[in-house]
């Protein structure tokens, strides 16, 4: 049953191990080949002379054996999916007994990948003897400890790979240009954590002939603490660039905020304002809360333009589809993450990263499903969600893409491909898409520019 799905899977250097994992017929034959491989390669060196020969083998040694403990790891890690898919949990945790002492989060990529996804289903298998799993970052006292956490991984994140400033970059300069002549500029980020990408931002308002009359930035977050000194940040740096400035901290999720007044203020003070809407999707926890909620919100925001960038990565379908999708998706991340990252303080980034960004979302897909736990009908893909509920895309294809292509020329990231499909930037790793970047306004003439918050409807009305 695997095979099947394996085969319509695009492959990454880790991920094309697990295929060939699975293909074989019996780990003896994986060793067999693997040794069939030493004895080339052995060769091969004793050819290059006695002086070198001895060095190359070692070599060559080390690399079947970190090879066939690959396959050995990501063989296990399919069997045992099959065996949750199939409600055989005795028999998914006797492997898991084994994937725990092969696997290692400081190893080699498959080593952890491995690490990771073999937790993943260790939580699966306990939720299922449980009938319980809690997500990350719940309603506790430790949410805002954990935001602080999370936010300074993101940091980490942005210094090792270009995921991040790619997302920032290609945004703002989307946003920049739905901005041209407006004096009056409102930014709302789902998603705002420690606020980074907006001084780019701002620096490029203030760059601009005509500087806005007013800037006013509303940021969602978990965290009221962690809101209040994100907004700190970010009226330090407008101050120092001579921008009025106003920050509007919400703790709580889109989905739930009942009225778009709660966002657009009132009528009289923020009238002819331009409402631009950012959000970098992940799955490391529920942005959202009510994504019907949050579509109809959007509708009522009318913003001048809507920016996400979206992992292209699905949460549908079976266990064993999804399983085998975020294995390709998380094994070019951690491919790609052990390219950016080198010796000391880099790798001690990187197991930070793992940890509490790509470890947590492993966790979120393969034990429970995803991140959004209330039952409701999840947004699959919220480009084609945006479109149904009345916006049309806008082309990244200009300067967007041209600021996209210079960010990855000027650090020395290798492997990574940037795409344009429909007018969308599709960055990737080694042709594997990772990250889809959009923009959306709305259809008609009337919504470009906001008069007045949209009264709220009912859940009925909106699709």
């Amino acid at each position: 049953m695997i095979q099947g799905v394996l085969s319509r899977a695009p492959a990454t250097d880790a991920a094309a191990a697990a295929m060939k994992a699975k293909r074989a017929a019996s780990i003896p034959e994986d060793e067999e080949s693997a040794r069939g491989k030493r004895l080339q390669l052995h060769d091969s060196a004793a050819e290059q002379g006695p002086g070198l020969s001895a060095a190359a083998g070692e070599r060559v040694a080390a690399a079947s054996a970190a090879e066939t403990r690959g396959l050995r790891l990501l063989s296990l890690l399919l069997r045992c999916a099959e065996a949750v898919a199939a409600d055989q949990l005795p028999e998914a945790r006797d492997m898991l007994h084994e994937i725990a002492e092969l696997a290692s989060p400081f190893g080699s990529s498959p080593e952890r990948v491995a690490a990771y996804f073999g937790d993943a289903l260790c939580a699966r298998v306990l939720s299922s003897y449980l009938g319980a799993y809690s997500p990350l970052l719940a309603a506790s006292p430790l949410a805002a400890a954990q935001s602080r956490r999370v936010s300074s991984a993101f940091q980490a994140y942005n210094a090792l790979s270009p995921l991040v400033k790619f997302s920032h970059f290609t945004a703002n300069k989307a946003i920049l240009q739905a901005l041209d002549g407006e004096d009056r500029v409102h930014v709302v980020d789902l998603d705002i954590m420690q606020g980074l990408q907006w001084p780019g931002l701002f620096h490029m308002l203030a760059s601009r002939p005509c500087r806005p009359l007013s800037l006013r930035v509303t940021g969602l977050g978990a965290s009221l603490d962690v809101l209040h000194a994100t907004g700190r940040r970010l009226a330090d740096f407008a101050a120092s660039l001579g921008l009025p400035f106003e920050f509007h901290p919400i703790e709580g999720k889109i989905g739930h905020v009942a009225d778009a007044a709660a966002l657009l203020g009132p009528r009289g003070h923020h009238h002819r304002e331009a409402t631009v809407v950012y959000w970098m999707h992940h799955c490391l926890y529920d942005v959202t809360g009510s994504d019907a909620g949050t579509v109809r919100l959007l509708k009522s925001l009318r913003p001048k333009l809507v920016t996400i960038v979206e992992q292209d990565l699905g949460h549908s379908g079976d266990f064993l589809g999804r399983f085998v999708e975020a294995l390709h998706y998380y094994s070019a991340l951690f491919d790609a993450l052990g390219d950016g990252a080198s010796a000391g303080a880099a790798e001690e980034e990187r197991h930070a990263v793992e940890r509490l960004l790509l470890g947590a979302e492993i966790r979120n897909i393969v034990a429970v499903g995803g991140p959004k736990r209330t039952g409701e009908v999840r947004v699959e893909r919220w480009g084609d969600e945006l479109r149904r509920a009345g916006f049309r895309p806008v082309s990244l294809t200009g300067a967007p893409a041209a600021q996209a292509r210079l960010l990855l020329g000027m650090y020395p990231w290798k492997g990574y491909t940037l795409v344009e499909e429909d007018g969308c930037l599709k960055l990737g790793w080694k042709d594997l898409s990772l990250l889809t970047a959009s923009s959306w306004e709305p259809t008609t003439e009337d919504d470009l520019v906001v008069v007045a918050p949209a009264p709220a409807r009912q859940e009925g009305q909106d699709s």
